[in-house]
Parts: structure tokens; sequence; C-alpha cells
């Protein structure tokens, strides 16, 4: 007959919540390491996208903003010059809070959540 005597020693208990604690780790740096190659590419993705769009507006808003001025008489250019002033501040101006409201994405969010999962479930065992 074979007995089977479930009985866990301490140092059994201690090398599982050890073995336990290394997982729950390793999963949270695997991610964590995700998410930051992740940021990486969304912020050179950004970047080079925002010096192209940059680059090429000003330069043909330039060139557009010439052509249409030395459309109108000689007398009128500066009242033209003036509308396309407030049309570009209006511009910018939406131009920045569309930036805004891109920049308050919270990196490593997902990171974040588990973290915050893990404490709560570990306060639950106090």
């Amino acid at each position: 007959m074979v007995e089977n005597n479930h009985t866990t020693g301490l140092g059994t208990l201690g090398r599982r919540l050890g073995k336990t604690a290394l997982g729950v780790l390793e999963n949270r740096g695997e991610l964590l390491s995700v998410e930051w190659q992740q940021e990486k590419a969304r912020l050179t993705q950004l970047l080079l996208l925002s010096i192209g769009l940059m680059f090429g507006g000003i330069l043909g808003t330039i060139l557009l903003t010439a052509t249409i001025i030395f459309l109108f008489p000689q007398g009128a250019w500066v009242f033209v010059a003036a509308g396309f002033t407030l049309l570009y501040l209006g511009g910018a101006g939406f131009a920045l809070f569309t930036l805004r409201s891109l920049l308050k994405k919270e990196p490593f969010s997902e990171t974040l959540r588990q973290l915050k999962k893990d404490r709560e479930l570990l306060d639950a065992f106090e």
C-alpha cells in the first residue's frame, strides 16, 4: 500500500512562494519591457511626423500666402496679411490643444494597472 503523506514543510512553502513571486516579477518585467519598446516607437513616430508636418506645412503655407497676397491690389496687402495672421494663430491654437490631448496618455498604463492589481491582491492577505 502506498501512503500519501502531504505534509508540506515551511521550506517547501517558502520555495513555492519564492517561485511564484519570481514568476510575477518576471511577468511584470516583460510587460514593462514591451510597453517601453512601444512607447519608444510611438515617440519616434510622433517626432518624425511632427518634423515632416512642420517642414511641409511651413513651406507650403509661406508660398500659398505669398501667392494669395500678391493676387490682391497693393493697397490691400496689409489687410490680407493680417487676415492670414489670424488664420494661422487659430491653426496654432488647434494644434496646441491636439498635442496636449495626445500627451495626456499615461505611459506604461498597463504595467501600472497590473502592479496596482498585485498590490490589492497582497493587501487582501493581511
